[in-house]
């Protein structure tokens, strides 16, 4: 079984922001060690990015891939509309087609896109790894960052198909 990187919503209009996410830093950090470690071992890296009209444009500064993340040409993109990085995108087929049944996810916001994604995968037949220090979002009126992250890995974690792992864990064994 192959495996693929899918980084979700690691764009400049996210992690650029006046406001960026929680622990963005250290999640873009670990975000480049696992698509570092993924290239090392010969596994897909894909790049999911979400667009909105007047929000983040397709083409524009805010749409394309963080600047700190080195973007390779061999690298997969996907573009997405709707949180879920499966919905009216050639994600599924992509993966099919390239034989790969293991996804390491990571990226942007843990309590949509990430959720949205890593659940439909998991019903779809992927085994998924989400990585748990290498996914994020932004505080809520009702619940911080880090309440959401640790809420969403912890119930991700429990269907079958889903493995939560630290990204330090995983780029070392």
């Amino acid at each position: 079984m192959k495996t693929a990187v899918l980084a979700i919503d690691v764009q400049n209009g996210i992690f650029k922001a006046n406001r960026p996410p929680y622990e963005s830093e250290n999640i873009v950090d670990n975000i480049c060690q696992l698509i570092s470690h993924a290239r090392k071992n010969g596994n897909t890296v894909i790049f999911v990015q979400h667009e909105a009209q007047g929000v983040v444009e397709y083409g524009s500064d805010t749409w394309k891939i963080y600047d700190g993340i080195a973007v390779e040409e061999t690298d997969v993109r996907i573009r997405k509309s709707t949180p879920d990085s499966f919905v009216s995108t050639d994600l599924d087929s992509t993966l099919r087609d390239a034989e790969i049944g293991h996804l390491i996810i990571c990226g942007y916001s843990s309590d949509v896109c990430i959720d949205r994604t890593v659940f439909r995968a998991a019903c779809s037949g992927y085994r998924v790894t989400l990585v748990e220090d290498a996914h994020t979002t932004h505080d809520k009126p009702h619940l911080s960052a880090e309440k959401i992250r640790e809420h969403h890995n912890f119930i991700l974690s429990k269907h079958p198909a889903v493995t939560l792992m630290k990204c330090g864990a995983l780029v070392s064994g």
